[in-house]
């Protein structure tokens, strides 16, 4: 049998997102190793029980992973199950539950989200209070769950106190706090923090866990952080077409992510090729830094005319026209030399 056809260039790269990249060599092993035979579907397979290990020591004792397909089915199934049909959800406004999923919360599960503005895309308390109120009325929806960010779409981190003032909040108001959790390694690995320190230990209910960002083929979990509680998730998880049949090579993905320090290796390289991109360009005439680079993008103004030219060098993306602001994300495999070469042709365009 003659071999598959290579439909891409491999020497392509670019900083368009960290989905862009391709599978971590320690991730396709774990399918792999995962192939061959037969075991149980929908979940009832050994991969997905020694997962449940994993996530209580990544995430604390009583964790419980829900794998899924996608992280906008796993944010749409976990905020779904922490408020009935009429409640609602505080989120930033630039949110990716709110800017990137073209509605999902809302078509699928229902849901009103209640967007709150903020420069760097992070809540506070103060913040939410703002959007706090009108409980018990039939003509607003209840705000009964906070959703943030981390690291947020804007590239920024939470540190554990500042979640944990919003948790202290949330669950003062009867509210619940999820994380959308798709770059929460990146932020991780920028605080020096475990996963189960941004999360179970500072109050958050509900997480969905990102790793397709951080080097896996396809798939994300959703982590139950309060034992005991009934979230519906399995039901949850069937209703909104999640439930994977060969849940095996989600769950084994997940593994080889977690059970070593693959997450925070992968994490960390991404974040410092970010700060060395952010390094090289901050100076350069015309080129305006617009947010703190705490995760693995950088966000930019550029000077009129260069994203045409500098996109040809290296493909990202042109965050917004309007202000020329534009985004470059960072991966796993992101390499010196690709940010040496890219940091030299925008010298180069400039000069």
């Amino acid at each position: 049998m003659a071999p598959p056809t290579q439909l891409h260039d491999p020497n392509r790269r670019g900083f368009g997102s960290d989905n862009q990249s391709g599978v971590h060599a320690e991730i396709l092993e774990a399918i792999i190793s995962a192939n061959g035979g037969h075991v149980g579907a929908y979940g009832e397979d050994p991969y997905t029980e020694r997962l449940q290990e994993v996530i209580a020591d990544r995430f604390g004792v009583g964790a419980e992973a829900f794998p899924v397909l996608t992280g906008t089915g796993g944010n749409v199934i976990a905020l779904q199950s922490m408020i009935p049909r009429w409640g609602s959800v505080l989120c930033s406004a630039s949110a990716h539950v709110n800017t990137d999923e073209n509605g999902a919360a809302e078509s699928v599960a229902g849901i009103k989200l209640m967007p709150i503005a903020s420069d760097d895309g992070k809540l506070s308390p103060e913040l939410i209070h703002d959007q706090s109120w009108r409980w018990g009325s039939v003509h607003r929806g209840e705000p009964l769950a906070i959703t943030i960010t981390q690291s947020t779409e804007l590239g920024t981190a939470y540190t554990a106190d500042e979640i944990a003032a919003i948790a202290d909040y949330a669950h003062s108001h009867d509210m619940g706090l999820h994380i959308d959790g798709a770059r929460l390694s990146n932020a991780a690995a920028h605080l020096g923090l475990s996963l189960k320190e941004l999360t179970m230990d500072v109050g958050a209910d509900t997480v969905s866990f990102g790793g397709t960002k951080n080097g896996l083929l396809f798939g994300e979990a959703i982590v139950s952080l309060t034992p005991g509680s009934l979230h519906g998730f399995s039901h949850l998880r069937k209703a909104d077409m999640q439930l994977a049949s060969k849940m095996r090579f989600i769950s084994a993905q997940l593994i080889a992510l977690l059970e070593t320090d693959l997450w925070l290796t992968s994490a960390s390289h991404a974040n410092a090729m970010a700060s060395r991109l952010a390094e090289g360009v901050r100076g350069m005439p015309g080129v305006e830094i617009t947010q703190k680079v705490q995760s693995n993008a950088v966000f930019a103004i550029l000077p009129p005319g260069i994203f045409p030219q500098l996109s040809a060098i290296a493909y990202f993306d042109e965050w917004n026209p309007f202000t020329r602001e534009v985004r470059w994300v960072c991966s796993f495999d992101t390499t010196e030399a690709d940010v040496d070469r890219f940091v030299a042709g925008l010298a180069a365009l400039l000069a």
